[in-house]
């Protein structure tokens, strides 16, 4: 295997005019893939397939009715969900004269605006008496206090405006703007405009004191999208500068750096644009992550080749001896490392999220780009002018000067191979079963910059509103009950009774609400009736007759998936219960909300499958590379050791398992792994004629400089993302240091000792005296 491999790499530094012209190509191909991708995949288009509406798997009998339903009255529903945009105006004020006019003033600023279609807010209700009569809800400018409190009282009795247009203090009010995109000419328009021309008119009104907070679908949107985009170009530069800096402090040389920081770049611009290809380019983790993934892996390589290179420079070999003999020297491992590290972010592919299956996907064609780079591009620049006195400064670093210093640690745990061994292990499956404790969460705050107007903005509606998402019970009736059956206020009773008593659940509401206002006894029978009586556009928010359909809305405030999971649970008990009493009724708890409770669970299995499959696979790569099965089982607990480390320190600090961490946990387990198979691949090849002991010691020897530089320069170019506004990645950064860092911790004071202790392949002269030493 190995002198396969060392023909094959050998040729990218005897065949270099090859070598170049497969550079180019592979350059050319992703720079048309950046361009216009459809030059090669043509520009037509398949025909779209006939859009189907998946059957939702469910446990229990369905009574949803089969009979064709009744045809659509022609009554379009009020517009209280789905808005483009939300702004939050708060004032002591609002039921006031002037505070009447200056909010007038603001709905009417906003509503000429090009781009706005209409605004649905407090004013726009419609009220809810025996005699729809249209009296406004909320008064003019000229009414008396008198009329101002009676319109506050009212406001707070009406199900549609308390708690869901009004805050119950009547401080926080809510203007749903829908927008029309064909007016749309920029982001700004969706935010900045919208609180912009809110701010003139408080301006314009020095006595009534407003402040505003702009959210919703689109400026989250928008937020998202701006703030990856700025991190995106800051932290690049910020890291790879960071890393510049740090690898010229390390290797003294600007051109060893220059040749190795070339091979990662490269494979960079060709996985962005070989991926234009797959239509992968725009995943949210292939803007920052997968760039900062691929290029210190291909730096990691790179490093140990260059390392070689200068080694065999410094011993007076020619500069295309010294790449060629490099190559067949550390090529395997590189080869290894990328391997190992494609199985182990492919393995993200088995998830359950479509996100982070692309994700697993493109780190896959990442890997694979980037180690082409490294053999190719890092020979064949050592071979050409640039390559010229690499070998100045060698041996003269800071690392190089501190070898001898490390090597006394290698000394002194391989005197205790067996108690250092016991020691890793028990360390090792201590913190795998704290890790074990990570229970998953899910916060829409968690994906948004956190100093940002939204995420302020959902941390005030949380507080006024009871949250700003909402979700609903969804009741479905067959054919044998009528529309105006007394049954279906009966059950939307029991929904209401079951939600009520849930302190998380933020004012339910739905057609009972309505009913329960209106003139009467609310308990007594016939009440459906009076259903009639509601005007036809509110009615149809709540019911349609004609699907034999209705809902109840509530809302839900983002404390975090996790803790409405014990309240959706108990909500869908007593929900089935209330099926079982009424047959021929369907109630589903549904909802974003609700859709990510239930997959929640899913985070962790896939958790489980990817860094499972990436660890069995990984195993019987190192196996069969190693042509041993012991070999493959100690090289388990070094490399399982930096993400149990990891996982402790998110159970200490409070952190939860979110969607993020399932890809920082397989990225480190496949970064992880990079340095133990380099330090593994030199013992292999130095045991053929020497003890375990002095086999070991020269492999730390000849990979201890590059695995000490690859961790400091990935620290440092890892903790620079830490400063992010982004949680996400801050988070994921702070797992990528602390797992690079406890990886070389691993690979040098777990892995010498276990191989010394569990190889037992050849036994040196001094063992014994070790032994007995040890006893002592």
């Amino acid at each position: 295997m190995s002198a396969l491999f060392h023909r094959l790499l050998s040729a990218s530094t005897r065949h270099r005019v090859w070598s170049l012209l497969f550079i180019l190509a592979l350059t050319t191909l992703a720079l048309i893939g950046r361009v216009n991708p459809e030059w090669i995949l043509g520009g037509e288009e398949p025909a779209p397939a006939p859009q189907t509406s998946p059957a939702k798997p469910t446990a229990k009998p369905t009574t949803k009715p089969t009979a064709k339903p009744q045809p659509s009255p022609n009554v379009s529903p009020l517009r209280v969900d789905n808005a483009d945009v939300v702004l939050i105006v708060d004032s002591k004020k609002f039921f006031t004269p002037e505070g009447s006019q200056a909010i007038r003033q603001v709905v009417e600023s906003i509503e000429a605006l090009s781009m706005v279609e209409d605004i649905f807010w407090l004013d726009e209700v419609p009220p809810i008496n025996l005699f729809s009569l249209q009296n406004p809800i909320f008064p003019t400018g000229t009414a008396s206090a008198r009329q101002f409190e009676d319109a506050r009282e009212q406001a707070l009795a009406n199900p549609l405006i308390r708690g869901q247009l009004l805050s119950e203090d009547t401080e926080t009010l809510l203007l749903l703007i829908h927008l029309d995109w064909l007016f749309v000419e920029s982001d700004d328009q969706c935010s900045e405009l919208i609180r912009a021309t809110a701010q003139k008119v408080d301006d314009d009104n020095p006595d009534v004191e407003m402040w505003f907070l702009v959210t919703g679908r689109v400026p989250g949107y928008i937020t998202f999208e701006k703030s990856r985009g700025e991190n995106q170009k800051r932290y690049q530069i910020i890291g790879y500068g960071m890393i510049l800096i740090m690898a010229v402090i390390l290797f003294r040389g600007v051109r060893a750096v220059l040749i190795v920081s070339a091979a990662p770049i490269l494979g960079v611009f060709w996985t962005q644009g070989i991926l234009c290809f797959f239509d992968l380019q725009d995943n949210p983790f292939n803007d920052i992550v997968l760039p900062v993934l691929i290029s210190l892996v291909g730096f990691t390589d790179g490093v140990h080749l260059m390392v070689e290179i200068r080694r065999r420079r410094a011993n007076g070999d020619s500069s295309r001896k010294a790449a060629n003999d490099a190559l067949q020297k550390v090529g395997l491992a590189c080869f290894l490392t990328s391997l190992t590290t494609a199985i182990g972010l492919g393995a993200l592919s088995l998830a359950h999220h479509e996100v982070v299956r692309e994700f697993g996907w493109s780190c896959v064609i990442g890997v694979v780009l980037t180690f082409f780079a490294v053999v190719l591009v890092i020979p064949l620049l050592c071979s050409t002018r640039l390559g010229n006195r690499l070998e100045q400064g060698h041996g003269e670093g800071l690392v190089d000067r501190s070898l001898g210093k490390i090597e006394l640690i290698i000394d002194w745990v391989l005197k205790r191979r067996k108690t250092m061994s016991f020691i890793a292990i028990s360390i090792t499956l201590v913190l795998i079963g704290i890790s074990l404790t990570l229970r998953p969460d899910e916060r829409v705050q968690n994906a948004l910059p956190t100093d940002s107007e939204v995420t302020r903005a959902i941390a005030h509606l949380d507080d006024k509103l009871n949250g700003m998402e909402t979700a609903e019970v969804k009741i479905v009736w067959n054919e044998e009950i009528e529309s105006d059956s007394e049954e279906i206020l009966e059950v939307l009773r029991e929904i209401h009774a079951i939600l009520d008593k849930e302190e998380l659940i933020g004012h339910p509401v739905s057609l009972k609400s309505f009913v329960d206002v209106l003139p009467g006894d609310p308990d007594a029978a016939q009440r459906m009736s009076m259903v009639e009586l509601l005007p036809p556009p509110l009615k149809r928010v709540f019911i349609t007759p004609e699907r034999r359909q209705a809902k109840v809305t509530f809302r839900a405030r983002d404390l975090g998936i996790a803790t409405y999971g014990p309240v959706f649970e108990r909500i869908e008990a007593q929900l089935l219960n209330a099926e079982q009493n009424h047959g021929k009724f369907d109630l589903d708890l549904e909802g974003n909300a609700v859709w990510r409770w239930e997959n929640l669970q899913q985070i962790v299995v896939d958790l489980a499958y990817s860094l499972g499959s990436a660890s069995i696979v990984i195993f019987l790569v190192l196996t069969i590379a190693y042509r041993s099965i012991r070999i493959g089982l100690i090289a388990l607990v070094p490399n399982f050791f930096p993400l149990a480390f990891t996982g402790t320190w998110l159970v200490a600090t409070g952190q939860s398992l979110e969607l993020a961490m399932v890809c920082a946990f397989t990225v480190c387990l496949g970064i992880a792994v990079d340095d133990t198979i380099h330090f593994l691949t030199r013992y292999r090849e130095e045991s053929d004629d020497k003890t375990d002991e002095e086999a070991i010691r020269s492999a730390f020897v000849s990979t201890g400089t590059a695995l000490i530089m690859t961790t400091v320069i990935l620290t440092v170019g890892f903790s620079t993302v830490i400063m992010s506004g982004m949680r996400e990645q801050r988070i994921f950064a702070t797992m990528g240091c602390l797992t690079i860092s406890s990886a070389l911790l691993g690979d040098l004071i777990f892995l010498p000792p276990m191989l010394a202790y569990f190889r037992k392949r050849k036994k040196a002269k001094t063992d014994s005296v070790e032994d007995s030493s040890e006893n002592v």
